[in-house]
């Protein structure tokens, strides 16, 4: 998935604050001409960050992401410890688990382990600064509840909200657990893991790169809505709840492809909150 910041890649010849700039003509620099050669303009004081520092390309980057949905794990792992694993965990936690545990690794603090080692790759593949700013991670707070209370409006438009991963008769505290997992490993599953996997087998199977993107945004969230009746805990079927789930997947797979996964999991998890404690 190409980065909003890949769009401005390419260099100008304007003047804008903190970005090469070519001199020419008489007052140029000395050993400067017209031949094109540039020089790097040193950032004035009041200048605008350069683009990889702004708020929006940094709380995209996975460490961001990472730093940011760390809370999210050690709740929901605390949380869960706290209340007995005998307690009900969230489907795609036990999912993951599962297959885990047949290959041979059933270490219970592998999954979120595995969660943080794997944003931490990622960070190192796409060559971002090692990098993270407090303000960023409270605008990406902000911004998650933003896009929890347009989802909800959403649901709203059908005069229905539920729940995604609510149980009646729960704790508070249940519940608050469970939604910090909803909010984690939904979208490590459906999300970081599957989304890239179905763009990848589309691709192979001869779609291009936009086609591929848009069939595995669709692909994941049908399979996202249908988890939700899968198991002894998943939901009764009902064609207005899974619509909207499916809404709801397709929702959180923009947000993911355009925002990254810590807004696509803070997000989910605010949703749920908000539906469900709020």
């Amino acid at each position: 998935m190409h980065r909003p910041s890949d769009l401005f890649s390419s260099r100008s010849d304007g003047d804008e604050p903190g970005l090469t700039h070519v001199y020419s003509g008489p007052d140029a620099p000395a050993g400067n001409s017209d031949s094109g050669d540039s020089i790097e303009r040193v950032p004035a004081p009041g200048d605008a960050p350069p683009l990889a520092e702004t708020y929006w390309s940094m709380s995209r980057t996975p460490l961001t992401s990472l730093v940011f949905t760390i809370p999210l794990v050690a709740a929901y792992e605390g949380g869960v410890l706290l209340l007995g694993r005998g307690t009900a965990r969230n489907g795609a936690d036990v999912w993951l688990r599962t297959l885990l545990d047949q290959a041979g690794f059933g270490e219970y603090f592998l999954l979120p382990v595995l969660t943080i080692v794997g944003l931490l790759a990622w960070h190192h593949v796409e060559h971002d600064r090692w990098k993270w700013s407090s303000g960023v991670l409270a605008g990406m707070f902000l911004e998650c509840w933003f896009w929890a209370v347009i989802l909800q409006g959403i649901a709203r438009l059908q005069d229905r909200s539920w729940p995604l991963a609510a149980g009646v008769g729960e704790s508070l505290l249940s519940r608050f657990v469970a939604f910090c997992g909803a909010g984690l490993y939904e979208e490590v599953l459906f999300r970081l893991l599957l989304m890239p996997a179905l763009a990848w087998i589309f691709g192979r199977l001869g779609a291009g790169p936009t086609a591929a993107a848009v069939q595995a945004v669709i692909g994941s969230s049908l399979l996202f809505s249908l988890a939700h009746y899968i198991g002894p805990l998943g939901d009764t079927f009902d064609p207005y709840s899974f619509t909207f789930r499916f809404l709801a997947g397709g929702f959180f797979a923009v947000l993911f492809s355009l925002r990254g996964f810590g807004i696509a999991a803070g997000s989910h998890a605010a949703y749920d909150m908000l539906v469900g404690l709020l």
